[in-house]
């Protein structure tokens, strides 16, 4: 009989009280086959499983972790705010300055609403551009992952992507009659789109660069084009940069690329790794949010004061360090450039996702023809030789500020080996 490892253990243990073993389907191996690991600290650059083996850590809690695992500053801030207590279910100052922080980096959300993930921000996001325009219909990219709500679960990205049709069952076709579906980076359907549903369609929702299917840049002009495209038929544009919102840039991927949508929504980063989100757009458009407006969204536990002197902390320094993205600029463009084997990287900032297929990657199809069995070799040798990957071929790696050299070539010289070795 086989000795089970203790991280088996621990599978075996989950799996008897949580679906799969897991609190999250991106957690699981489904897409890599195995048992997946337990982990039982992070310093760092590094996570430490319950057996104590070190991996460089590729993953960065999904990119909430920016800065690198333990940074003081962070562990300082938070030790001085638990004194005071760990949630009011009141307003307090942290959640005020954190919006005013918000609006001062990214100028177009010019009132914020917290709230405790990424789908509520978006979900949320959604309520208010259909009370805004009075209208119900919504264009979304294939691929584009916005949570969890009902009207984003078809043709979704993540964990999604391992579902046949990506498609949850429970969600009624009631809730997804009004999805509309249109290929990243094709202006042209999104024109048609408009033209058919022409005054029904309250809002187009994108991730300005995709990271729930890999990491999948905009065409020149794509983002651009989709601010035209809404203005001209007046539907609202929304930006989920729930995963690029201060992982690239001080002022988002909107201002990196120059373009300002009515509504944006965000998470990870502005938490630091704790659970929130948060969505908000020009006044005119926010004053339709109780309880100033009918809009109505609530939570208890929203602004919560640890998440908020957390995320405040975070981007402060961010803000006085404007250096940490360069630097993270080009440890991920150093480590992309060195990964050999002729197929497809695509990477931004401290972003990057490497696809087992030669031809380019620009919408979720492109994504699909991977291969998907040789990333799942790939993934397991990485993993034994000490570098944690997302378990999907679907994902994007994000790197930390913490990362130093030698890990970056570590990183490069366990690829290039899998490379020689496979073909």
């Amino acid at each position: 009989m086989i000795k089970k490892t203790q991280v088996e253990d621990w599978h075996t243990r989950a799996s008897r009280v949580l679906p799969g073993g897991v609190n999250s389907p991106v957690r699981a191996f489904g897409a890599v086959g195995g048992a997946p690991v337990f982990i039982s600290e992070a310093r760092g650059a590094y996570l430490y499983d319950t057996k104590k083996k070190r991996y460089v850590d590729l993953i960065s809690s999904w990119g909430a972790i920016i800065l690198g695992h333990g940074e003081e500053i962070l562990k300082e801030a938070l030790a001085k705010a638990i004194e005071k207590g760990t949630s009011y279910g009141i307003s307090s100052p942290a959640e005020v300055e954190m919006a005013e922080l918000i609006s001062t980096l990214i100028p177009s959300m010019e009132q914020v609403r917290m709230v405790n993930s990424g789908t509520e921000a978006t979900m949320s996001a959604l309520r208010l551009a259909r009370a805004y325009t009075g209208k119900n219909k919504l264009i979304k990219f294939r691929g584009n992952y916005h949570g969890h709500a009902d009207p984003f679960l078809i043709a979704g990205g993540s964990a999604l992507t391992n579902i046949p049709n990506s498609f949850s069952s429970g969600v009624p076709t009631s809730a997804i009659q009004d999805t509309l579906l249109s290929d990243y980076n094709d202006l042209e359907q999104v024109r048609n789109l408009l033209e058919e549903h022409k005054d029904k369609v309250a809002c187009i929702i994108v991730e300005p660069i995709a990271g729930n299917m890999g990491c999948v840049l905009p065409k020149p002009g794509f983002l651009k084009g989709l601010r035209e495209l809404s203005r001209k038929a007046g539907v609202l544009l929304i930006f989920d940069e729930v995963i690029t919102g201060f992982r690239l840039h001080a002022g988002g991927v909107q201002d990196l690329f120059g373009v300002s949508p009515d509504i944006s929504t965000l998470g990870k980063i502005i938490g630091a790794g704790f659970p929130v989100g948060a969505y908000g757009g020009k006044k005119e458009i926010m004053k339709k949010v109780s309880p100033l407006g009918d809009t109505y969204q609530a939570g208890t536990l929203s602004g919560n004061p640890l998440a908020m002197i957390a995320g405040k902390t975070v981007l402060n320094h961010l803000h006085k360090h404007p250096e940490i993205y360069t630097r993270l600029k080009e440890k991920t463009k150093h480590l992309s450039q060195n990964l050999k084997g002729g197929y497809t990287c695509n990477s931004i900032g401290s972003m990057y996702t490497y696809f087992f297929t030669k031809e380019p990657v620009e919408n979720q199809s492109d994504a699909q023809k991977s291969d998907t069995q040789k990333f799942a070799r790939y993934f397991h040798h990485m993993l034994s030789s000490g570098i944690y990957l997302p378990p999907s071929p679907y994902e994007s790696n994000f790197l930390s500020h913490a990362l130093k050299s030698e890990d970056i070539e570590f990183i490069v010289e366990k690829h290039n080996k899998f490379i020689q070795e496979t073909g």
